[in-house]
């Protein structure tokens, strides 16, 4: 059942409150003035605070302000007898969720609790969706190959340098740039991946630009870019060799002056991303084919980070596959699963032409298929029918 916490220094209206909370199914605490009822939310775990304004040793405001200060995050219900809008505004701008005016208005009161959960469930939802992304982008492995790719990140994610990826397919080029972003100073804005492979030629500048309304057949509204959509924050261009000629043209201007011109339209639109950049290819061989521009090669690899294949790194695979093996099953709600030394070694004996992403796929598999405890025999069993 939802615990709330009642903060007010009259008796009968800390009594009249609990009756109501009790038959909405609540778990009720009380506090007599606002230092006791600090002393709890320090001690204990609330999902709702009810807290009067004007209150003995610690009042409702300076209660707020001690939260913050704690950063103690739990929905906070101000109530007062003497309400007025100064004071609502001053508890709402200190944090409080809403501000009741005593007497307290029965529906209202309810309908403002259930409200006040729901954010609050939606809070911790955001969080543990942020804990698992965060989790999901970690680079693991201790090796000196990719010891050399996290110290780059280190050093260069601070700063505003455009970054060239290179590296084979499903070897964690994307989880390098992501480390770039979230270790950046733009972090706190948008991170915008596009994969210039996945989209056809005729649409790529439209993709990265945008479009204003009938600039094409079914451009029906006016549509912004990724660039614009990634302002303030990092801008990914996956696999930017497959890239036509025509649209590394305007990357080049964009990257030159900070400022794009969207498809069907002549109005320069100023921008502010920080553009990185990946590919799988030999950019240098694909200048000489004339398939990429080499003015922009050197625009994109003012620093340049070499992701290892993992055929390069084996021994980083224990490290691996115990991530892996903790994460899937933390996953599927089943109970961890270990791996014997010789499966271990068994494992690393393998091609993994398809690096981290074959190896992850692998190791779901032995999670599904095997008993607690996965032995050599099980990964020669499950990786020899293909990967």
């Amino acid at each position: 059942m939802p615990k709330v916490l009642i903060i007010d220094d009259e008796k009968s209206i800390r009594r009249s409150l609990r009756e109501i909370m009790e038959f909405e199914k609540f778990t009720v605490d009380e506090a007599e003035d606002g230092q006791s009822g600090f002393t709890k939310l320090t001690s204990d775990t609330y999902d709702l605070v009810l807290c009067d304004v004007k209150m003995p040793k610690l009042d409702g405001l300076e209660l707020l302000q001690k939260l913050s200060k704690e950063e103690i995050d739990v929905p906070l219900i101000m109530m007062s007898g003497h309400g007025n809008i100064e004071t609502a505004v001053e508890a709402v701008k200190k944090g409080a969720y809403d501000f009741l005016t005593k007497p307290v208005d029965l529906n209202r009161l309810l309908v403002t609790l259930r409200n006040a959960m729901d954010r609050q469930h939606l809070v911790s939802e955001t969080k543990t969706l942020k804990k698992k992304i965060s989790k999901g982008s970690d680079i693991i492995g201790d090796s000196k190959a990719i010891g050399e790719v996290k110290s780059l990140i280190e050093k260069v994610a601070p700063t505003d340098a455009r970054v060239l990826i290179t590296g084979p397919n499903g070897s964690g080029k994307e989880l390098v740039a992501k480390q770039l972003h979230d270790k950046s100073n733009r972090a706190k804005f948008s991170f915008i991946e596009v994969n210039c492979a996945a989209i056809p030629s005729e649409l790529i500048e439209s993709e990265l630009f945008g479009h204003e309304k009938g600039s094409f057949t079914s451009a029906v509204a006016t549509r912004k870019g990724k660039f614009e959509l990634a302002e303030g924050g990092t801008l990914f261009l996956d696999e930017i060799g497959d890239m036509s000629l025509s649209a590394q043209a305007k990357v080049l201007r964009a990257l030159q002056e900070n400022k794009i011109t969207r498809v069907g339209g002549d109005k320069s639109i100023s921008v502010n991303v920080r553009v990185v950049a990946a590919t799988n290819k030999n950019l240098q061989q694909e200048i000489e084919k004339g398939n990429f521009r080499e003015d922009l090669y050197h625009r994109l690899s003012v620093i340049p980070i070499h992701v290892p294949s993992l055929a390069d790194r084996k021994e980083d695979i224990p490290l691996l596959a115990e991530h892996f093996l903790n994460m899937i099953c933390t996953e599927q709600g089943n109970s961890v699963k270990s791996i014997t030394p010789e499966g271990l070694k068994a494992l690393q004996q393998l091609p993994w032409t398809g690096n981290i992403r074959e190896f992850r796929n692998v190791m779901e598999r032995l999670t599904i298929l095997c008993d607690k405890t996965i032995t050599d025999k099980d990964v020669k069993k499950y990786t020899s029918f293909g990967n």
